[in-house]
């Protein structure tokens, strides 16, 4: 089976760079499952879309230890952005941006870029930046409620889908 999938790999990438389109592969393994293998798609036959702007509501990290975004910085709307396999979260002082990947209910940030700039008030972004990269499932409720769940099970992050009526 591995000789047959990278005998396939070699001719899709050979066919792929003489074309210059994209292309996509179906394997069918022993198991009877369908894998997608693509150039650049991150997102592979899933049901869940996180699309779009969410307001961070709350990062837990245990029954008494949390922040809340709002109540840290009132007036302030900090959120994460979903577009095309690039997260961005803005927060009352400081930006994150990198590469998530969506695979069923998988989810994983990969390394990213954050300015650093020297506010009165860090607690989101110090939380943000100890909680993030340990996601690694996401929950959808109702298409309005998301909740990105940690490796370790206290630990998650809960997004409010952004409106127009709550912008």
């Amino acid at each position: 089976m591995k000789l047959h999938l990278t005998s396939c790999i070699i001719a899709l990438s050979v066919i792929t760079a003489c074309t210059g389109n994209k292309a996509t592969l179906f394997i069918t393994a022993c198991t009877g499952n369908k894998a997608t293998l693509s150039g650049n798609n991150t997102e592979t036959e899933t049901n869940i879309s996180i699309r779009g702007q969410w307001y961070l509501e709350n990062i837990v990290f245990n029954d008494s230890v949390y922040v809340r975004p709002a109540e840290e910085v009132p007036g302030r709307r900090q959120y994460i952005t979903f577009k095309d396999s690039i997260y961005f979260i803005q927060t009352n002082c400081d930006t994150f941006s990198g590469i998530y990947v969506l695979r069923g209910d998988s989810l994983s940030f990969g390394d990213g870029i954050m300015t650093e700039i020297a506010c009165d008030n860090m607690v989101t972004e110090d939380a943000l930046r100890k909680i993030l990269y340990n996601i690694t499932t996401v929950d959808v409720e109702n298409d309005s409620i998301v909740r990105l769940n940690s490796r370790n099970p206290s630990e998650y992050i809960l997004l409010c889908k952004a409106t127009e009526k709550n912008k």
